[in-house]
């Protein structure tokens, strides 16, 4: 299976904007036959708060018209998304949520971020349970930022029998999970893990892209650098 993660400038607020960057990265993923690919967190809205607080226009739902041309763009290409917004819940409050597309673009997956980090506090509805969904029969683990901080995360996604970590995130240049996170989830659950990290302010501070995979033994295997575009990496058969 050929998986990727897609990095863009974001803009914040711009739920329309980032939509169609992200379309046409899933286009160009489908081009080269990638079968998966992840997308930041809050991709949709960008990581600035104040819209999202301010009410419920800027909160998503699971089918929402505004990501019709991403699921159109999935079915085309036979292609899965993973998506960051922040999403309604029925607690009142929105979650940060990655939602999963699939191939035939309906909804594959829900995850609710349930390690919140500052201000998201005051704002977001926590999750409750971990995130999980199978594409051509590879389990997936599904983490959101701050989520990548704890490390029995990723051992119950070791427990649960999943190939793939991934790590929906917005870090900014002076992050250190590049380097003492990310590969140390890896290397200790003998997982790959997947960064789709953001590039463009917010809240966040300063974001450079550098999404990539590491292998099983904690190794970098490939990078986006600090450019919009893919960075894709071929999953060994089994």
């Amino acid at each position: 299976m050929r998986i990727a993660a897609g990095q863009f400038v974001s803009v914040p607020g711009d739920i329309e904007a980032n939509v169609r960057s992200m379309t046409a990265l899933v286009e160009r993923a489908g081009e080269q036959d990638v079968r998966f690919v992840a997308f930041c967190e809050l991709s949709v809205n960008g990581y600035l708060l104040d819209p999202v607080a301010a009410g419920p226009d800027a909160w998503l739902t699971e089918d929402d018209p505004r990501l019709a041309p991403l699921r159109d763009a999935c079915r085309r290409t036979s292609t899965a998304a993973l998506i960051g917004c922040a999403a309604a819940t029925s607690a009142g409050r929105p979650a940060i949520t990655a939602l999963v597309i699939g191939p035939d673009g309906g909804l594959l997956a829900r995850y609710d971020k349930t390690h919140l980090y500052g201000r998201e506090l005051e704002i977001f509805e926590p999750g409750t349970t971990d995130g999980r969904f199978t594409l051509d029969g590879v389990r997936f683990a599904v983490a959101v930022c701050y989520d990548n901080r704890f490390p029995e995360v990723a051992e119950r996604a070791k427990a649960d029998d999943c190939a793939v970590y991934v790590a929906s995130s917005v870090l900014d240049t002076e992050n250190d999970s590049f380097e003492k996170v990310l590969p140390v989830r890896a290397r200790d659950n003998g997982l790959h893990v997947l960064l789709a990290n953001q590039i463009g302010g917010g809240d966040a501070g300063e974001c450079s892209g550098d999404s990539g995979v590491w292998g099983p033994d904690g190794t970098l295997l490939a990078s986006a650098g600090r450019t919009p575009g893919l960075v894709v990496r071929d999953l060994p058969t089994v």
